[in-house]
């Protein structure tokens, strides 16, 4: 016997204990049950039966959600023998499992492992959304759907099982919804419940070229101010927690006598120091020349009230997430500053 002699096969009775109980037929090659005994395990009265192409359930009752999840990954993972080779068995952080390859839940399935209300439960989806390169030669086939991409995300590890990050599964399950309210009600929850912010949500959706759907925009339209609001409380909180002077909320800024100088989110008359959140990021993809103009807008505003010598903070909604001590040093630093400055000129403050 030489080293690529196989293994003597094992009693088939230890994959009883198997967890969760759906396995490949290669992976059943690996516990010496061959491709021929595993079809007659399969067959109608067996003891096991074919849940997807090359996958068996190794028990004869209905699947699990998690059964249905694994099984899934594992007909959508199969490659090649030559490429098989390259994927690691017992993979370090970061490198795709051997059995799943690069495979990774996407749509409904991964946000309702993201625990979002709104999916519906694993075990209703008669489809499960399984993510996959575009070269992969593999068809959808009884509940598993395969969608094909170009550039795959870095999926995140949920109980064992690749999901694609929250705004690429909206992306594609949004695809599969024509149900307006449904469509809203997933994406508000996305920023609701704090998992991405919406300039990520619009960006993928951009580029799945769903924004030329009426009900999807409408959709977007609401997560935007959904995602301001949010953005807004934040900083309030921001002042009210890390002990910044009240500042005058939401007002616009004109010179006396002249022409509107722009509205800001908060402005501190005696430092002369203005913060404004930046909302343009959300609706980049919509329609780019309004982008261009909106962001030329900013630019235009900004320089026009520094050139008076009033100091603009801009903050983006992520930062006010992300970093929300970062971001009052920043704004202190700033009150702090302005004893160094020249005097800015007069501006009359007007509620927006």
């Amino acid at each position: 016997m030489n080293h690529n002699a196989p293994l003597s096969p094992l009693p088939l009775t230890h994959l009883a204990d198997a967890r969760p109980r759906v396995m490949s037929t290669a992976q059943l090659g690996e516990h010496g049950v061959s491709a021929a005994d595993a079809g007659a395990h399969c067959r109608p009265g067996g003891p096991w039966q074919q849940l997807l192409p090359g996958v068996c359930l190794l028990h004869p009752g209905p699947p699990t959600s998690e059964e249905r999840l694994h099984g899934a990954l594992l007909y959508a993972g199969r490659l090649p023998a030559r490429q098989a080779r390259a994927v690691p068995s017992q993979p370090r952080a970061g490198e795709p499992h051997a059995a799943y390859a690069d495979a990774m839940i996407t749509g409904l399935a991964a946000l309702a492992l993201h625990r979002f209300s709104s999916a519906p439960p694993l075990l209703s989806l008669d489809r499960i959304d399984v993510l996959v390169p575009r070269t992969r030669r593999l068809r959808s086939v009884g509940f598993a759907r395969l969608v094909r991409s170009a550039a795959m995300p870095t999926p995140q590890q949920i109980t064992g099982v690749p999901v694609a990050p929250v705004p690429r599964a909206l992306a594609d399950a949004v695809a599969q919804l024509a149900d307006a309210g449904a469509v809203r009600r997933l994406l508000t929850e996305a920023v609701r419940g704090g998992h991405c912010e919406p300039a990520a949500v619009v960006r993928e959706l951009n580029q799945a070229r769903l924004l030329s759907r009426p009900h999807v925009v409408d959709a977007v339209d609401s997560l935007i101010a959904e995602g301001r609001a949010i953005a807004e409380d934040r900083l309030y909180r921001m002042v009210a927690e890390h002990g910044l002077p009240d500042p005058m909320w939401n007002v616009d800024l004109r010179l006396p006598g002249g022409p509107h100088l722009g509205g800001v989110d908060a402005y501190w008359p005696d430092q002369a120091v203005a913060v404004e959140l930046d909302t343009r990021a959300p609706r980049q993809g919509l329609r780019q020349g309004d982008d261009d103009a909106l962001w030329s807008e900013y630019v235009r505003k900004r320089e026009h009230l520094e050139r008076l010598g009033i100091t603009v903070v801009h903050i983006t909604p992520r930062k006010l997430r992300d970093s929300l001590e970062q971001q009052a040093t920043v704004v202190r630093t700033a009150l702090m500053a302005s004893t160094d400055r020249e005097p800015a000129a007069y501006v009359v403050v007007l509620p927006r």
